[in-house]
């Protein structure tokens, strides 16, 4: 389960409603406890992807180093990423599973319909290597 705010949930959403027609990324930093990931900071991400920004995203290496870093100075780690899906599903897709590869984390998709963010999920990826990962579907709970 993915505990967040609804400050915090409201501004991935806004995130995606602000970038419109791309992509937005970020980082939700937090702690876990069991299968409960708790966000305590989201750090907004700069989409790297210059090739197809509508329908793809990237988040430059060193900016994922300096955020983590800097979320350990405050005693969290990364718990999970988001991304937006302009004019799409708030459903991975299969480039969004070919790009997970952080086992245990949260992955938020915000569904953005002609610049309104209208529907946002939270899917976990599971598994123990690339050949057996999955996207499965998991709950959110505003706190």
């Amino acid at each position: 389960m993915l505990k967040i705010t609804r400050k915090d949930y409201e501004s991935l959403c806004h995130h995606g409603e602000e970038t419109y027609p791309h992509e937005c990324c970020g980082v939700l930093l937090g702690q876990m406890d069991g299968d409960v990931r708790s966000v305590a900071f989201i750090a907004r991400c700069g989409n790297t992807r210059i090739d197809s920004p509508q329908n793809r995203y990237n988040i430059d290496p060193r900016e994922l180093v300096r955020i983590q870093r800097e979320g350990r100075e405050r005693g969290e780690d990364i718990i999970g990423f988001y991304h937006s899906h302009p004019d799409h599903p708030a459903q991975w897709s299969p480039t969004d599973l070919a790009e997970a590869h952080w086992f245990g984390c949260s992955y938020v998709i915000t569904c953005v319909e002609k610049g309104k963010a209208v529907l946002t999920n939270a899917f976990e990826l599971t598994g123990s290597d690339e050949n057996d990962k999955k996207l499965v579907d998991e709950k959110i709970e505003l706190a």
